[in-house]
């Protein structure tokens, strides 16, 4: 189990979601989710696979977390 957390931002006016976790070995990941074609995508940078697997439900969980605060 993992926490995962999300920071929105918005640098020039575009919103984009700043995520951290940390791996087994406690170093911390950071990475930029950004809104593609309606779809919330992790921008290219090397990541380890068990993060990107999770793009679809980071997806997710950006869109709940937008419609709950609109």
């Amino acid at each position: 189990m993992r926490e995962f957390n999300f920071r929105k931002s918005s640098p020039n006016g575009e919103i984009l979601f700043v995520v951290d976790v940390t791996d087994d070995r406690s170093n911390r990941i950071i990475f930029q989710m950004q809104k593609e074609n309606d779809l919330w995508k992790i921008q290219p940078q090397l990541l380890p696979d068990w993060i990107l697997k999770y793009e679809n439900q980071f997806h997710e969980l950006i869109q709940d977390e937008l419609r709950y605060v609109s």
